[in-house]
């Protein structure tokens, strides 16, 4: 038994000092560690997430801005008002609009159709407060009263 402890331990610190020193030798991984990769995947699906968060939001303006704004051009929009401007100082005028109707209010109490055309026409094309004063100078509500009925148009 003395003989093969002499010839085996010899050799089995020869093999563990071989190993420590190719271990120490041997070149570091320059590569990421596993907690960093899944840093590195983190951010790039948190990245992708927020790009498709924006997108989806640019999406969602550009539809409610199309929905809101008018699509006609500057030209017509001012023909329109100037056109609702003219209607209006001829129902005012008159008291009768060239279709029968009478001016801004209806026997029943109702604003008359073509009134309230006019005053949409007005809120939309971005003049609020004409339509406000002309709602309110038409039926002698309260402010509110009528900033509320401009609104709902």
């Amino acid at each position: 038994m003395g003989d093969v402890l002499q010839v085996i331990l010899p050799a089995l610190i020869v093999a563990a000092v071989l190993w420590g020193l190719s271990t120490a030798l041997r070149p570091r991984n320059p590569g990421i560690s596993d907690a960093e990769r899944y840093q590195l995947e983190l951010a790039m699906r948190s990245q992708a997430h927020y790009a498709k968060q924006v997108q989806a939001a640019e999406a969602a303006r550009a539809r409610v801005d199309a929905a809101t704004r008018p699509s006609q051009n500057e030209q017509q929009q001012s023909q329109q008002r100037e056109n609702a401007r003219d209607r209006a100082q001829q129902v005012h005028a008159s008291g009768v609009s060239g279709h029968g109707y009478q001016a801004p209010i209806l026997p029943g109490g109702q604003l008359n159709p073509h009134f309230e055309l006019e005053l949409q026409a007005l809120a939309r094309s971005g003049h609020k407060l004409q339509a406000i004063k002309r709602l309110r100078e038409a039926t002698r509500s309260d402010l509110m009263t009528a900033k509320n009925y401009i609104d709902r148009l």
